[in-house]
């Protein structure tokens, strides 16, 4: 019987969706711009896969914490080792990983962000495996499944995984919100991984051919822009280097929007977005990859919504990379939190890569099944 322990960060990632990019230390400007907890309903997908799998006992948190997402499933053997308080807060997951950590369990499976892994990791170090269910904003470090139905997939397959040494790294939100990029490194948890199923860290990657290229990309992209189009333009250097070449100032780690080479929002939430695509017949979302890790929509940009993607159309999502990001990523993902809608996306899309070059990159699907 394997005893996996869970965690459920309820307000993880409610601060994507309105454009905070992040939610630590910001859960009452989250909920007032109409931000609503979803990291449950991650959760949910993860163990509606796992109700079949009678050798696997959870421990877990009462509430939100983890009880209510595994009664809502129908799940039957689990029981409650940890009540937290009225309102969780980190302190909570960090008690419960140190509950858990007595219990001798077999993993740790959590749903959040890189601040729940970190305090996760804090109490337990390497000596228990950890797996993320991804539910954050941002999720730089390298202890998430793909996707819930991959960590489904991974906990099911326990027996058989190979454990990894995986970064556990968070940034500094305050400077992320200003537009800075600092991570930092805080330390190597172990997790189960199968080949496909978890994400690597992120790379960022500055090559001295980089900047070239991103201006290639930024001068065929202005030719092709066409007038009259709403263009939603994600976060990245990339795409800010296409804003910056139309002589226009881009939010480097938001969603800005263009129309007729003007700027008409900039760092918008999903709120905005749904306002401004409401009437508009013509669509088109930029996004660039994340380093290493190859996703295209759900990391970072969570602002671009399934509803805003179905209002562009999958096939007006534009992905733009270098060659050497290309290079590092076997393959591209989308996490949009709609998994009909990932599956729209087929297996594989066209990346601009240079003035008028383009490659075309697989795309890994997950079946509705949970396999890949």
């Amino acid at each position: 019987m394997k005893r996996i322990g869970l965690i459920i960060n309820p307000v993880a990632g409610m601060g994507g969706s309105v454009g905070l990019k992040g939610t630590d230390g910001n859960v009452e400007e989250a909920e007032r711009r109409g931000a609503v907890p979803h990291a449950g309903e991650r959760a949910g997908q993860t163990l509606d896969l796992l109700k079949q799998q009678k050798e696997i006992c959870f421990l877990a948190c009462a509430g939100a914490m983890g009880e209510a997402a595994l009664a809502a499933s129908g799940l039957k053997n689990y029981r409650v080792v940890y009540t937290p308080g009225n309102e969780t807060s980190p302190a909570d997951t960090r008690a419960a990983a140190q509950v858990f950590r007595e219990q001798g369990i077999d993993l740790i499976m959590f749903c959040g962000g890189d601040g729940t892994a970190r305090d996760i990791f804090s109490v337990v170090g390497p000596d228990i495996p950890i797996l993320g269910i991804p539910a954050g904003v941002k999720m730089y470090s390298g202890v998430f499944a793909v996707n819930p139905a991959a960590a489904a997939e991974l906990v099911a397959g326990l027996n058989k995984a190979a454990l990894r040494d995986s970064e556990v790294m968070d940034v500094d939100e305050e400077a992320y919100r200003a537009g800075t990029l600092d991570t930092r490194l805080y330390g190597i948890a172990r997790t189960p991984v199968i080949r496909g199923m978890v994400a690597v860290s992120k790379q960022v990657y500055e090559q001295p051919d980089e900047e070239r290229i991103k201006l290639e990309i930024a001068q065929f992209m202005q030719e092709v822009m066409l007038p009259g189009a709403l263009y939603i333009i994600g976060a990245g250097t990339t795409t800010e280097t296409i804003v910056r070449y139309l002589g226009l100032k881009k939010t480097l780690l938001g969603v800005d929007v263009v129309k007729n080479h003007r700027l008409v929002a900039r760092d918008a939430d999903e709120k905005a977005l749904l306002r401004l695509t409401e009437k508009e017949r013509d669509i088109r979302i930029i996004v660039s990859p994340i380093g290493a890790q190859g996703f295209i929509l759900g990391r970072g940009n969570q602002q671009i919504s399934p509803v805003v993607i179905r209002r562009a159309g999958t096939g007006h999502v534009i992905v733009v990379a270098t060659p050497h990001k290309l290079q590092e990523i076997p393959e591209l993902l989308v996490d949009s939190g709609d998994p009909s809608l990932d599956r729209e996306f087929g297996e594989s899309i066209q990346v601009i890569c240079g003035y008028r070059l383009a490659q075309r990159k697989p795309i890994r699907q997950q079946e509705p099944g949970g396999s890949s």
